[in-house]
């Protein structure tokens, strides 16, 4: 243990925030893709979602829910960056999560290796083909992966093309969509399993 002044802990963290307490961890490995998945019915996957607040929110909703996991791509903001940690109030800590490892090319490989684990994938995009979230089909998939993308571009075209649905949440009042972490409240209580 070492202690310091707090002038120094400032000045170390670069933020004015501190109560006393700074700690460098290791981190264990992350668990593959497959051992998240081993026992999961209903997952989500984040796609390049980079701001630490959205990722924060979107494991709170998937822990509160009913999502038994979240898988992120490699240019997803780290779950366990301070920011995110807070905003997720310690879910992060409770949900399985992990990346996709970095030989994983998203969405080719990625999208490969969920149907191989029996998932079913259902792109959230404003699509004129997409089905609305209240699909009866959608729920009745015995295992979802239900894909989420960046702040503001969405999904990847390539990402929507290869999955098995494409999924609306029906706007009013002429607004055209929800931030990701909002939408993602909304998918995961639809197609959540309860």
């Amino acid at each position: 243990v070492y202690t310091a002044e707090y002038e120094l802990l400032v000045k170390l963290t670069g933020f004015a925030l501190t109560r006393g307490m700074l700690c460098a961890m290791r981190r264990n490995p992350l668990p593959s893709v497959e051992e998240i998945c081993r026992n999961a019915s209903r997952i989500a996957v984040l796609e390049n979602v980079v701001n630490p607040t959205n990722i924060g929110a979107i494991f709170r909703s998937a822990a509160a829910l009913h999502m038994d996991a979240v898988l992120l791509t490699g240019g997803c903001s780290d779950p366990l960056y301070r920011r995110a940690a807070r905003v997720s109030m310690g879910t992060v800590f409770q949900i399985p999560w992990t990346y996709f490892d970095k030989k994983t090319v998203w969405p080719q490989d990625g999208m490969k290796i969920l149907q191989k684990l029996g998932f079913k994938t259902a792109a959230m995009a404003l699509r004129d083909d997409s089905v609305g979230i209240d699909d009866k089909a959608l729920r009745s998939e015995e295992k979802l992966a239900v894909i989420l993308g960046t702040e503001g571009d969405g999904l990847a075209s390539q990402t929507i093309a290869d999955c098995d649905y494409t999924v609306n949440i029906p706007m009013s009042h002429g607004v055209d969509s929800l931030n990701v972490a909002a939408a993602s409240a909304v998918a995961f209580w639809e197609l959540g399993h309860r």
